[in-house]
């Protein structure tokens, strides 16, 4: 696309002038080509930024904080594609406390302990090279602590992540075909930006399929006869 004023990139992209200026103001986004006092020229590269920008906001549902900490690692050449994809996979992990102080539940600080070991097992047995401070482990191991919560496992245990044994197959197929779906392009700045894109639309796509097929099945199981 041709050069356009901020009128213009708002026409672009479907986002507002005044929450552009607040993207310009935070550093999210680079600052056009100046033409003249509070004037600038912007090109595809703020378009793209943009549209990067309200994936992670709209899709991913990140904080502005956590978008400029994944801004940030794209745009850092000294950082290697695959770390900065560790910075983004990360920022799109929900924080949730784990301390002693009672604020994650009574005894729950004890089974999110028991979680990791479980999470640990998991990837071990499938082989994945998951860094050992992957905020993923925390997901997971969150997720097995409200099973168990749920009373999917003893009192004071938790499920064995043998649970999702099944979903590996499916998962890595897809993961793999995302991300040899990446162009080999010069510039390293937008191989991140791809990584990042395909986890944050993939997995809002296969939450969507498998609700859809939740949906399908509780049909088939539970749905009324309808009268005639």
């Amino acid at each position: 696309m041709s050069s356009v004023k901020i009128a213009g990139l708002s026409t672009a992209t479907g986002v507002t002038v005044a929450t552009l200026k607040y993207y310009l103001r935070e550093g999210l986004l680079h600052a056009g080509a100046a033409t003249a006092v509070n004037q600038a020229d912007y090109d595809e590269s703020h378009v793209r930024r943009v549209r990067l920008i309200r994936a992670l906001v709209e899709l991913g549902r990140l904080s502005l904080a956590d978008v400029g900490a994944v801004l940030a690692a794209v745009d850092d050449d000294s950082l290697p594609v695959h770390d900065a994809f560790g910075v983004a996979q990360d920022a799109m992990v929900p924080r949730r406390p784990h301390d002693a102080a009672g604020r994650v539940g009574e005894g729950e600080a004890d089974l999110y302990q028991l979680a990791l070991t479980e999470v640990d097992r998991f990837v071990r047995r499938h082989h994945l090279d998951v860094r050992p401070d992957a905020a993923v482990r925390s997901m997971l191991a969150d997720a097995i602590v409200s099973l168990s919560r749920f009373g999917w496992a003893p009192t004071g245990q938790v499920v064995d992540a043998s649970l999702f044994d099944g979903f590996v197959p499916t998962a890595m197929a897809e993961a793999e075909f995302s991300i040899d779906s990446v162009p080999d392009p010069a510039d390293r700045a937008d191989q991140v930006e791809y990584t990042v894109v395909g986890t944050v639309v993939f997995e809002v796509a296969n939450a969507a399929v498998r609700r859809m097929a939740l949906e399908h099945h509780s049909h088939r199981r539970f749905a009324r006869t309808r009268r005639r």
